[in-house]
């Protein structure tokens, strides 16, 4: 039998209302988590990697994967000062490597890491989810935002429903709507107000997708080298959501991007986190034919699902429900880490985290990072651990 995938969770610090002690109780091994308290460009030091990694260890877990070394937008922009920044991220993850952290998650999205518009969308059980409403995104942007050039990314019907949603909204609902939208990177509470958005915005004016495509190049070609000197896997995190929105460019949401990035700089040191849930909001998206295509790159796994609707919403739904047949995922999953095996990898037993999770029972007495309470992580990851068993002991005897 082919070792299992290493279990982990996702944890805030130790602000998190979920401990480390009720991690434990989950079943799962590994943290993954980052010192978010350091601004995005400030190179890690030593001691705060030494701090972080020692009270995961004293709580008897490992610090399996750093989730995120965050990127600053100099570095999307290629702004004059991108080859500073890149230099401090190279310090990170040689203090990261010396600390015998090998695994480093970042993603590449301008300005937002994700965005979503409801963070309480009410199940039919009354369980609380992450919604994502694209006529709501359409109103933000076409009549709040009023980006310039926006209704050339709306279709008239598209323009009139955001209209009429908008009208429909009360004060409150409507503030929502914008806090939701704008929030800031996960791990904090930043809260973006509309001027300060769209002077970001402004920043990426010059930036198409083509031009961010090609600084994330850049950006691979000056770390990987020294990642792979610290023996580090970087793994790429897609688009959440998979699509442009506001303006922004993507160059993370398809098959042929995750193969462009693989591509641009081709290195063990320069892989993929498998998002089934972000890659799922696309219709499009072949996710077990991605891991059968990809899967020798893919250094870390986000395992949760969406229900995709037709006008391009779509909201969290039960790990193993959903538009994603995570079954077939998971079975493609499997054969990959058999490959790894017959071909003598020794990274096999690559990180897993249930990722987001609804609030459930006790966990709507707690104030929890959007998608990460604990009850609903535990349910989560204890039905990806029953499919993984499942699906083993029928393949592989």
């Amino acid at each position: 039998m082919i070792d299992n995938l290493e279990q982990t969770f996702r944890w805030f610090g130790p602000t998190d209302p979920v401990t480390l002690a009720a991690i434990r109780q989950t079943g799962a091994t590994g943290i993954v988590t980052a010192l978010h308290h350091i601004p995005a460009g400030d190179a890690w030091s030593t001691d705060e990697i030494s701090k972080r990694k020692n009270v995961i260890e004293q709580a008897g877990l490992k610090w399996s994967v750093v989730e995120s070394v965050n990127i600053h937008e100099s570095i999307k922009t290629a702004s004059a000062e991108r080859d500073e920044y890149i230099d401090r991220y190279i310090t990170s993850l040689k203090n990261l490597g010396a600390a015998g952290l090998k695994t480093v998650c970042y993603n590449f999205m301008p300005v937002l890491d994700w965005t979503r518009t409801n963070l309480d969308f009410r199940l039919d059980n009354n369980a609380s989810a992450l919604r994502y409403y694209a006529p709501a995104v359409a109103a933000f942007d076409l009549y709040i935002l009023e980006r310039e050039g926006a209704y050339l990314d709306f279709t008239p019907i598209q323009q009139q429903i955001a209209k009429q949603y908008l009208d429909s909204l009360r004060h409150e609902e409507k503030t929502y709507i914008i806090n939701t939208i704008m929030a800031g990177l996960p791990g904090t509470d930043e809260v973006f107000t509309v001027e300060e958005f769209r002077g970001h915005l402004q920043k990426y004016a010059d930036t198409d997708a083509a031009a961010l495509k090609a600084n994330l190049a850049y950006f691979l070609r000056a770390i990987v080298p020294y990642a792979e000197q610290a023996g580090i896997k970087m793994c790429i995190h897609p688009d959440d959501p998979p699509f442009p929105i506001l303006g922004l460019p993507r160059v993370v949401s398809t098959e042929q991007d995750l193969k462009d990035i693989v591509d641009a700089c081709p290195s063990p040191s320069n892989g993929l986190t498998f998002c089934t849930g972000s890659l799922g909001a696309r219709a499009d998206n072949d996710l077990p034919g991605i891991v059968e295509r990809l899967g020798q790159h893919i250094h870390f796994l986000h395992l949760r699902n969406v229900r995709r609707e037709a006008d391009g919403s779509f909201y969290e739904d039960d790990h193993l429900t959903g538009s994603t047949d995570m079954y077939a995922v998971m079975k493609n999953v499997i054969l990959e880490q058999q490959k790894r095996a017959d071909a003598g990898r020794t990274d096999i037993a690559i990180p897993m985290r249930p990722d987001h999770g609804h609030k459930l029972l006790d966990d709507i007495n707690y104030n929890t990072y959007p998608g990460y309470s604990v009850i609903g992580r535990l349910k989560g990851l204890a039905e990806l651990r029953g499919l993984e068993m499942g699906i083993k002991r029928t393949l592989l005897g």
